[in-house]
């Protein structure tokens, strides 16, 4: 149960939204242009950006349910852990792993991402568009899971119940 009474059991995030909707609306549309609007980035890059930020930061809830998004889209029910292992064997290309490096500073503190990093991202292939995407999907989700857990959002313990929210969010996204 949440910190407040939210008045809902619904888990996680969409615990929240159901207590303040108008919150709820404005933040799934975040969530939605953010994950999948245009970009050259794909939703399963995005949605990795996403599970690796939630990770850095102990997110129980948002690592959970992106890692199943993410899952979902590769159609490799291993496919985050692997990633977090070992982005090679993943098949996380190398412009990728430099946004997830700029990623993990960011989710520690925007000021830790330095032109350094910037230009190693180029260096990989990343265009200034896919190094943005990639740092406002990371600094976002900072926001998200200081929400969550900032407010004790309900959480699933099982990982298994993690696999139909991250199948629903792979198919029909976040304007549910």
């Amino acid at each position: 149960m949440a910190y407040i009474d939210t008045k809902n059991d619904q888990p996680g995030i969409r615990e929240l939204f159901a207590f303040r909707p108008e919150t709820g609306r404005a933040l799934s549309q975040l969530a939605e242009t953010i994950l999948r609007g245009p970009s050259s980035l794909t939703p399963l890059e995005r949605e990795l950006i996403a599970a690796v930020v939630s990770h850095e930061n102990d997110c129980f809830f948002c690592h959970n349910s992106h890692a199943a998004a993410a899952n979902a889209l590769a159609k490799d029910l291993d496919f985050i852990a692997t990633a977090l292992k070992d982005p090679d064997a993943a098949g996380v290309s190398k412009k990728v792993q430099a946004l997830l490096v700029i990623a993990r500073h960011v989710a520690r503190s925007g000021r830790e991402v330095t032109p350094a990093l910037i230009e190693q991202a180029r260096t990989a292939g990343a265009s200034d568009e896919e190094i943005h995407d990639g740092v406002i999907v990371a600094a976002a989700f900072c926001m998200f899971n200081r929400y969550v857990d900032g407010l004790g959002a309900r959480t699933p313990k099982n990982p298994g119940d993690y696999i139909p929210m991250g199948e629903a969010l792979a198919t029909v996204g976040y304007l549910r």
